[in-house]
C-alpha cells in the first residue's frame, strides 16, 4: 500500500470512529434554532454554532470511544467501528482527538462569545464537562441511565435555543408581530431533543446484550428489551405532537416537518418485529435519516413562517 492510500485509510478509520450518523443529532438543534429567528441571521455566527455543535458531537463520540474501549464494555460491540476496542488506535490517540474536538468546540464558541457575550462560555464549559461525563470520569452519568437526559437537554434544548440566541442576543425576540423568537425556538427544541434521544434510544437497544453483560445500567437495561422498544415509538409519537404544538405559536407551515416522520417506517418495522444487535443497525441509520429529514423540515417550515 502507498503511503497516500495508507493516509486514505487512516482518514477513513478516524471518520468512522466519528460516527457521522449521529451528526445529524448536531446539524438539527442549529438549523432549526436558527430558522427560529425572525430577524436578521448573521451568517458566520450560524456558522460557527454549527462548528461549535458538530465538533461537541465529535467530542463525545470519541470520548466514549476512549471510556468504553478502556474498560473493556466494547469488547463484544456490535456495530459501527470502535477505535480503541478494535485496535485501530490506541486510547491515548482516541482521547487526544477527543481533546482536539473539544479545543474546535472552545475556539469557534469563544469566538461567539466575543460577539454575543461571555454567558456562552459558561454555557459551553458546562456543555463540554457534560460530554465527557457521559461516559468518562470514574461515574459516567451515561452508565447510569441518564444518557437520555444528557441528549434531550444539550442536543435539544441548549443546541437550539442557543442557535438562536446568538443571533437575538436576547431571551427575549418579537419581530412584525410573530411570536416571541425564543418561544418558539424552545418549543421547536422539544421535537428536536426527543429526535436525538430516539437516536440513543435505537443505539442502546442494539447494545443492551452487550451493555447487560458488561454491567452498564443505560435506560434499555433498566427498561427492559420490550420497554426500550414501546420507548423508541412514543418518542417519534411525541416528536409528531411537539411538531404541531410548533404551529400554535403562528409558524403554520412547521407543519411539513411531518412529512420527515414518513421515513421512519422501516426502523420502526424493525423495531416492532423484536429484530436484535446486528438487524438493528439499519434501523440506526434510518433514526439518523427521520432526525435529519424531520429537523431539516422543520427548520424549512419555520422560514417560511416568518
Amino acid at each position: 500500500m502507498t503511503p497516500a492510500a495508507t493516509e486514505v485509510s487512516a482518514a477513513r478509520i478516524w471518520i468512522a470512529g466519528a460516527r457521522p450518523r449521529t451528526l445529524p443529532a448536531a446539524v438539527v438543534p442549529v438549523a432549526v434554532g436558527t430558522a427560529a429567528v425572525s430577524g436578521p441571521i448573521i451568517a458566520w455566527r450560524a456558522v460557527a454554532a454549527l462548528v461549535v455543535a458538530l465538533a461537541l458531537q465529535v467530542a463525545t463520540n470519541y470520548v466514549n470511544d476512549y471510556a468504553d474501549g478502556v474498560r473493556g464494555t466494547d469488547d463484544a460491540r456490535v456495530g459501527p467501528l470502535r477505535l480503541v476496542a478494535s485496535g485501530s488506535a490506541t486510547a491515548a490517540q482516541v482521547k487526544a482527538a477527543a481533546a482536539l474536538a473539544f479545543a474546535v468546540a472552545g475556539v469557534a464558541g469563544a469566538a461567539l462569545a466575543m460577539a454575543v457575550g461571555s454567558e456562552l462560555l459558561v454555557v459551553g464549559a458546562v456543555s463540554m464537562l457534560a460530554g465527557w461525563a457521559y461516559t468518562g470520569g470514574p461515574k459516567p452519568y451515561g452508565y447510569l441511565g441518564l444518557g437520555e437526559l444528557f441528549v434531550f437537554v444539550f442536543f435539544g434544548l441548549v443546541a437550539t435555543a442557543g442557535s438562536t440566541y446568538v443571533h437575538t442576543e436576547a431571551l427575549t425576540a418579537v419581530n412584525e408581530g410573530l411570536v416571541d423568537d425564543m418561544a418558539v425556538s424552545l418549543v421547536a427544541a422539544v421535537p428536536v431533543g426527543l429526535l436525538a434521544v430516539a437516536l440513543l434510544v435505537i443505539n442502546i437497544l442494539r447494545d443492551d446484550p452487550a451493555d447487560t453483560e458488561s454491567g452498564k445500567r443505560t435506560l434499555a437495561v433498566r427498561l427492559g428489551d420490550p420497554g426500550t422498544r414501546l420507548m423508541y415509538q412514543g418518542l417519534l409519537i411525541a416528536v409528531a405532537a411537539g411538531i404541531v404544538a410548533v404551529t400554535l405559536l403562528g409558524r403554520p407551515w412547521a407543519l411539513i416537518g411531518l412529512l420527515g416522520l414518513v421515513v421512519a417506517r422501516d426502523p420502526l418495522r424493525r423495531v416492532r418485529a423484536d429484530t436484535r444487535a446486528a438487524d438493528l443497525i439499519p434501523a440506526l441509520a434510518g433514526t439518523a435519516q427521520v432526525q435529519l429529514l424531520t429537523g431539516l423540515l422543520l427548520a424549512v417550515g419555520l422560514v417560511l413562517s416568518r
